[in-house]
């Protein structure tokens, strides 16, 4: 399959006389989505791939050519020094959608998808427990920040993906002397999440999948050992989790942690698909833990950028790609 930019800029190594395919993958990740590609071809349907450190756009060109675009593009793309495409993608996205393109999490849900503080937001409108949380824009407003809240805590940047940025500190002491020493890093945007810990009951997080706003499957991952501490996106620490080489929860099962498939009660169910539907997220998964010290659910994590677990047969029982396929092939359909 080419590597094609888009139809409305032609790279280097395309032909004007090619014929469009209906659909394009805006990405960034090179290994992320290589089951999907594999899946779709196999089916025989057409698609381009839009790689967003490689990807201009012309405003005043000709509208493009394909019908649906599927956007993949992942918060933590800064950590692979390609930053510059997070907000390029948001203006690319919002661009198409005035033109009428169908555009899988589009422009509003990758809003959420690059901001921690308004997921949080959101997950307060809807009525759903969230994390304890703060807001800052300069680290020396931590401490302050912090406040009423119990530690330890967690400063969290607001542009993250897989962990990236999460620290955490035991006293106020050590916070202090962190902000004291410049070792606050607020993110790519300058913004960071001040929360509380939450110690995950049963030592494990939960993460829910959903396609097209609804629930696809669920999964329980154990957080074992004294490597990690159980916090948010502890899974993804990149901090003190470096035995596990940086690995998220959809790589859990192969960095050795304990994944298993789990089916969440009806109330999770329906609070999970309000929040995708509120957030505009066609294709996404959301993290919740239950706190160890009150028993109650909260919710801290909400993506647009959804991987699949791995070993997905075995874990869960089927392979989810053959459901995303399903569902491009009748967005390509409704589209065309």
């Amino acid at each position: 399959m080419s590597s094609q930019i888009a139809e409305d800029v032609m790279p280097r190594n395309s032909h004007k006389d090619e014929v469009a395919a209906p659909l394009v993958f805006l990405y960034e990740h090179p290994q992320w989505f290589a089951p999907i590609f594999a899946e779709l071809t196999r089916r025989g349907v057409a698609f381009d791939k839009a790689f967003i450190p490689d990807h201009f756009y012309d405003i005043g060109g000709n509208d493009p050519k394909f019908k649906v675009l599927f956007n993949r593009m992942s918060p933590s793309a800064n950590s692979r020094d390609h930053g510059s495409g997070i907000f390029h993608t948001l203006a690319y996205l919002e661009h198409l959608e005035l033109l009428g393109v169908r555009v899988i999490n589009g422009a509003k849900a990758y809003r959420y998808e690059i901001s921690k503080a308004a997921q949080h937001s959101l997950l307060r409108s809807l009525g759903i427990k969230f994390l304890p949380s703060r807001v800052i824009h300069d680290a020396s407003q931590a401490v302050a920040a912090a406040e009423g809240l119990r530690y330890p805590i967690i400063v969290k940047a607001n542009i993250g993906g897989s962990g990236k940025g999460i620290v955490r500190f035991n006293t106020r002491g050590d916070l202090q002397a962190a902000v004291d020493q410049g070792q606050i890093d607020l993110g790519y945007d300058s913004i960071a999440l001040v929360q509380e810990f939450v110690p995950a009951r049963g030592g494990y997080i939960t993460r829910v999948e959903t396609l097209g706003g609804k629930y696809l499957y669920a999964i329980h991952v154990h957080l074992t050992g004294e490597t990690f501490d159980l916090c948010p996106a502890d899974i993804c620490q990149i901090k003190e989790v470096e035995t596990f080489d940086n690995a998220c929860v959809l790589e859990a099962s192969k960095s050795g942690l304990k994944v298993e498939g789990y089916t969440p009660p009806p109330e999770v169910i329906q609070n999970v698909e309000r929040i995708m539907q509120a957030a505009g997220i066609d294709v996404g998964g959301i993290e919740y833990l239950i706190d160890d010290r009150d028993g109650e659910i909260y919710y801290y994590d909400v993506n647009a950028l959804s991987n699949f677990v791995a070993d997905a047969p075995r874990v869960i029982g089927f392979n989810p790609f053959d459901n995303l396929a399903d569902f491009l092939e009748e967005e390509i359909r409704r589209a065309v």
